[in-house]
């Protein structure tokens, strides 16, 4: 990616490498007839990452999950939904680097467990069981002093690894996609949202290619405004890492091409609403 500005942005950063990129951006004729969308329709395949059954959430860890921020590390601790994505694929990276992984998790797993919440013991995890989301980051800070006081050294990986550092791995997702569309291709970009990492990513890596696309954000739990709120945070802090001195301001231009939508959060995070199953 060294050719293009996010390239030449993000080469320079630490990173793990995790996943298997670029992923494909498949053109999608049918449905996008059956949408009735007479520009086109692309989907990026990021459920080929690959690494640990796949998902967006292997770019993020790439940027998490430094050499350097793993010196002397023996455990890593994150948090989730009982069937949480975020939480395979850290227990994956934990196991596939030699390290111990809690995960945290909101309500109860299934018994017998299946799908991630099976995914999670059979990658080894140990799970801590809390009553709700407010529960999970005191949660995750006791079971580190835990660690501590038994000799070893834990990394907290904020849920979502929705961080600035993880942010970055959604820019250069961005960088993939930008040199993936036709020629002069002005697409509309649409993305579900939640802790905001990824969202943020896309902002940044607008910044940085200089354009100012529409994006679609479409909240998976929280209202509108604070899905937003967070993810422009989160880019602002991730272009001080890359570029403070140029994309810093860009940032603010991208993100008003950004409109977040909570119109289909149903009764909560993880739940189908009827509409979402006839679809």
């Amino acid at each position: 990616m060294t050719s293009s500005p996010i390239g030449r942005a993000l080469d320079e950063v630490p990173r793990t490498p995790l996943a298997v990129t670029p992923t494909p951006l498949l053109e999608s004729p049918h449905l996008a007839r059956h949408l009735g969308l007479g520009a086109g329709l692309w989907i990026k395949a990021d459920a080929w990452t690959g690494f640990g059954l796949g998902g967006n959430k292997v770019r993020k860890l790439e940027y998490e999950l430094t050499p350097e921020r793993l010196l002397g590390v023996t455990h890593l601790i994150t948090a989730g939904g009982p069937h949480s994505n975020h939480c395979r694929v850290t227990a994956a990276a934990a196991a596939h680097l030699g390290l111990s992984c809690t995960l945290v998790l909101n309500g109860c797993p299934d018994d017998p467990a299946r799908g991630n919440a099976l995914l999670h013991r059979i990658l080894g995890a140990e799970i801590v069981t809390v009553s709700g989301r407010e529960d999970r980051a005191p949660a995750m800070e006791e079971r580190a002093r835990d660690i501590e006081r038994a000799g070893g050294r834990a990394l907290l990986v904020p849920l979502g690894a929705s961080t600035p550092r993880g942010s970055l791995g959604y820019a250069r997702a961005l960088g993939e996609i930008a040199d993936q569309l036709p020629p002069g291709a002005r697409p509309t970009l649409v993305v579900p949202s939640s802790s905001g990492g990824t969202l943020a990513g896309l902002i940044l890596g607008m910044a940085l290619l200089g354009v100012e696309w529409p994006v679609l954000a479409v909240s998976a739990d929280d209202p509108a405004h604070e899905v937003k709120a967070r993810a422009v945070e989160l880019a602002q802090a991730a272009a001080g890492i890359v570029a403070p001195d140029t994309a810093g301001e860009s940032v603010h231009g991208a993100a008003r091409a950004v409109r977040v939508t909570d119109s289909y959060v149903g009764t909560g995070y993880g739940e189908p609403t009827p509409e979402s199953e006839e679809a």
